[in-house]
């Protein structure tokens, strides 16, 4: 299950998007502006971004300007989907730097693959980042906290101990959330702990010993 954030101002497709993507299992919030969805992004990080590109007040380009432009936002994967079919939109639209264009009217099928394609390939560049972490050089912080944990793992684990969320962790590491979770989950199995405030604890207790 992903974290996804529709953005259109005519409510009848806003719903129908978002009906199509919860069928999925996906956790879907809307928004009916540019405005409205850049409220919701300073929330909490969507793991994709579904956008019309006609709408009042903040067109589909200017918010993917924006959130291109911005370091905490800037990797979040965006597709367009619009009635604005003409090759100049499209390329105006990769431009902006989203990730997939497709035009109305759609097929719900697609608009499912081109999401999943796009989360699934976000999930294995930050396996396989997390992975050269792991095994290139083991920095010597991540050494003197604790030689079980990976680097990745022990900074998740200090960001815990710091009391941020999972949501917070994500967006400070530029990682998803899937992989913070799965992190923590590692950290859990590996140390024998239920809950984050034995890994906070522990956190501290290494500092202190160091």
């Amino acid at each position: 299950m992903a974290r996804l954030l529709v953005v259109d101002d005519e409510p009848g497709v806003l719903q129908g998007i978002a009906a199509i993507l919860r069928d999925e299992e996906h956790e879907v919030t809307t928004a009916r502006s540019g405005r409205e969805a850049l409220a919701h992004v300073a929330a909490a990080l969507p793991d994709l971004i579904v956008s019309d590109v006609r709408m009042p007040g903040m067109s589909g380009y200017a918010l993917a300007a924006r959130l291109r432009a911005a370091a905490r936002t800037r990797l979040i994967p965006i597709v367009f989907l619009t009635a604005k079919g003409a090759t100049a939109d499209r390329i105006a639209g990769f431009r902006a730097g989203v990730d997939a264009y497709i035009t109305k009217p759609y097929e719900p099928d697609e608009l499912v693959a081109v999401v999943l394609n796009i989360l699934n390939r976000v999930e294995r560049t930050h396996t396989e980042i997390a992975k050269i972490v792991d095994t290139t050089a083991a920095s010597d912080e991540a050494a003197v906290l604790d030689e079980d944990l990976t680097d990745a793992e022990a900074r998740v684990a200090q960001a815990v101990a710091r009391g941020l969320s999972n949501k917070e962790i994500a967006a400070e590491l530029h990682l998803s959330i899937r992989t913070v979770e799965n992190h923590i989950s590692h950290i859990y199995a590996k140390k024998g702990f239920v809950n984050r405030v034995e890994i906070a604890r522990y956190m501290f207790e290494r500092e202190h010993k160091s």
